[in-house]
């Protein structure tokens, strides 16, 4: 059952900071992160190639997210 809960949230993360990417490049190394957990989650559930599959789009996601700028910062005008 733990282990369930653990796959569900680790896939559900990754579906929602996939969904935000967008908004910032921090998202996108958050959805690595997600991957990430959805790899171990197939491997510990004992389904190899979803776990391979998701440690393939970590790498994906990092490759993305070092390629990606990061956003400039917006100044406060002088006061």
């Amino acid at each position: 059952m733990a282990l369930t809960i653990y796959g569900a949230t680790a896939v559900t993360f990754m579906m929602v900071m996939y969904a935000m990417e967008s908004r910032s490049r921090h998202f996108v190394a958050a959805f690595a992160f997600g991957c990430a957990l959805s790899s171990i989650y197939g491997f510990l559930a004992g389904t190899w190639p979803f776990g391979v599959v998701e440690a393939i789009w970590t790498l994906v996601a990092l490759r993305r997210y070092l390629s990606t700028r990061p956003s400039a910062t917006i100044e406060s005008p002088p006061t």
